[in-house]
């Protein structure tokens, strides 16, 4: 068995690793090349290797940088199955739509230019329908479900804590009597972060393949951050100004929503500021983001739900507008009142946000606010270092508003957490790759974790090829009986519990029962139905909670879900 390391090797964009046994070729994600134009070149260049060989794709989440490439697969002759979380099948429709959208405009603009100087056209990276046509091998599977993707692989997603949806996937390969266990941990997020549930910790591994985007500096506390971005758009709209927040439109954005709504609610401090103060989110694909989010109530944290649970939107309130036609958006810069402005990118390499950018970077009273990682050579790092002139739209602007940067909203766990996260794995697994991260920040992380939890790493800091040796021999079955030890079982048990009010009937029919005699596949199959029915009545009751058009009398609830009244035993 052999693992490529195709992308996300010498810096954090690209994620792209493939899995080559004897009989299959599976692909850990497909993404995007985003920074400056060194970066962006890579996205041209060909796949090494063939994608219509590829039998299957498995994707963490719905970042471009892990996404992007996606269509580009599919166009080349890729046809299998592209496996991910429901979540991230949901969310990842409204990107690769709005990255294929964003390419052909780009084209565009530049073919205008090109013609204009008698140079040649050039052909976007790939198109909307292009796009379009990759959605169909999207195959959603849920959370801790065990599914068989081929004859000698089963996988398990598990809540990566990272954004909507993100998932640390643990990938169980057979290969000549070998069964190795691959865990890939796509983006890790922080803990005690709103919304989203923590990071799944793992136990056991044979080959960890681990992000280091921060892997050699910690964040600020997230409460901390929170409290410095309500200060400072409080200064700034008592001396007038606007608040402009770069912000990804996935996974950001909604926490900031999140932390403005509790600060409306709560706060006493800036009150009169803040009940005069609207917040904008100037974003289409951050909009439709934000919609695919209340549809998923199923994986928010239990304090989210709690809240819902209670009759409150926590990604919704008086003060909030959402502009979606370019008109609104621009009609935003000619508004004279203090407000918020959210919008895309994150790194401000396209979309509105350069737009308002170009507006208010001049003006000493504005404030521009960055809450998430900014890649080399992008517009956001230029601003973050602290330069005093940029250009936009050919026009030189001269940076004269406050820059902050409030690393403790960051989506990306910092050094203690990934630490954390490393630590508990029961022990040390035979190899740790380091990808996702700068150089400097994956060779200090390899000495610190050699200095703090004693494991050897292996670096990848170039496109690289490693072969796994094999000297465990072990059956699928052996290797994922392990897992069911005592805790996952009470788990199993606390959720049937859970989920028993609500259709008590269907279960007491069923008979499930959960213990020492039942045989591995039947527990993985009786973890697979209520992990099924556990999503359809968190979403049953969230619906009421969250769908504004919603009429339902009091006292009445919606049809159960095919999928619920009908579970197979």
């Amino acid at each position: 068995m052999k693992i490529q390391f195709c992308g996300a090797a010498s810096g954090v964009t690209g994620s792209c690793h493939l899995i080559t046994t004897e009989k299959y070729k599976v692909l850990l994600d497909c993404g995007q090349f985003q920074g400056g134009k060194t970066e962006e070149k890579k996205n041209y260049e060909p796949f090494p290797f063939n994608p219509a060989e590829i039998d299957c794709v498995i994707l963490s989440h719905a970042h471009i940088d892990h996404c992007g490439r996606i269509p580009l697969l599919t166009k080349y002759g890729f046809n299998g199955k592209i496996y991910c979380t429901d979540a991230t099948a949901d969310l990842v429709e409204v990107m690769l739509k709005d990255s294929g959208y964003i390419h052909e405009k780009e084209a565009e603009w530049k073919n205008r230019k090109a013609e204009r100087a008698g140079k040649p056209k050039v052909e976007p990276l790939y198109t909307y329908n292009d796009a379009l046509d990759s959605l169909k091998f999207i195959t959603p599977v849920l959370y801790n479900q065990l599914i068989q993707i081929n004859d000698d692989m089963k996988i398990v997603f598990n809540d990566a804590g990272h954004i909507l949806g993100s998932a640390i996937t643990e990938l169980w390969v057979a290969e000549n009597d070998n069964v190795s266990k691959i865990v890939f941990t796509g983006d890790l997020g922080m803990t005690e972060r709103p919304i989203l549930r923590n990071p799944t910790l793992i136990k056991k591994a044979d080959y960890v393949i681990m992000e280091t985007t921060y892997g050699n500096r910690l964040h600020e506390e997230n409460s901390t951050s929170i409290k410095r971005l309500i200060d400072i758009v409080a200064k700034t709209a008592k001396r007038g100004g606007t608040t402009v927040i770069p912000s990804f439109a996935v996974g950001r954005t909604q926490e900031l929503i999140y932390q403005f709504n509790r600060f409306y609610e709560e706060n006493t401090e800036y009150k009169d500021i803040l009940d005069k103060l609207t917040v904008y989110i100037d974003s289409p694909m951050a909009t439709t983001a934000t919609e695919v989010f209340r549809r998923n109530a199923q994986v928010f944290d239990d304090e989210t739900r709690e809240y819902i649970v209670n009759g409150n939107n926590p990604l919704d309130f008086p003060n909030l507008k959402f502009t979606r036609t370019s008109d609104e958006s621009r009609m935003l810069n000619f508004d004279p009142n203090p407000k918020v402005i959210i919008s895309a990118s994150g790194m401000c390499e396209a979309g509105r946000i350069r737009h308002h950018l170009k507006h208010n970077l001049w003006n000493a009273k504005n404030s521009i606010v960055f809450v998430g990682y900014q890649a080399e050579g992008t517009l956001g790092k230029l601003l973050v270092n602290g330069t005093d002139k940029v250009t936009l739209f050919g026009e030189e602007i001269s940076v004269n508003a406050e820059i902050h940067n409030l690393e403790g909203f960051s989506g990306h766990a910092d050094m203690d957490g990934l630490l954390s996260w490393l630590g508990g794995l029961q022990k040390e697994p035979k190899h740790i790759f380091l990808v996702h991260g700068e150089e400097q920040a994956k060779l200090d992380f390899a000495a610190t974790v050699k200095e703090r939890l004693g494991f050897e790493t292996i670096p990848i800091l170039q496109p690289s090829e490693y072969v796994l040796e094999k000297d465990e021999v072990v059956t699928i079955e052996q290797a994922r009986a392990s897992e069911f030890d005592d805790e996952t079982l009470d788990g199993i048990r606390t959720r049937i519990s859970d989920i028993h009010d609500v259709l008590e009937n269907i279960l007491y029919n069923t008979h499930l029962r959960v213990g020492s005699e039942a045989s591995v596949e039947r527990l993985s199959e009786i973890n697979n139905i209520v992990i099924a029915l556990e999503k359809d009545c968190i979403n049953l009751g969230s619906a009421v909670t969250l769908e504004d058009d919603n009429n339902i009398e009091e006292g009445t609830l919606p049809p159960l879900p095919e999928s619920a009244a009908q579970p197979k035993a």
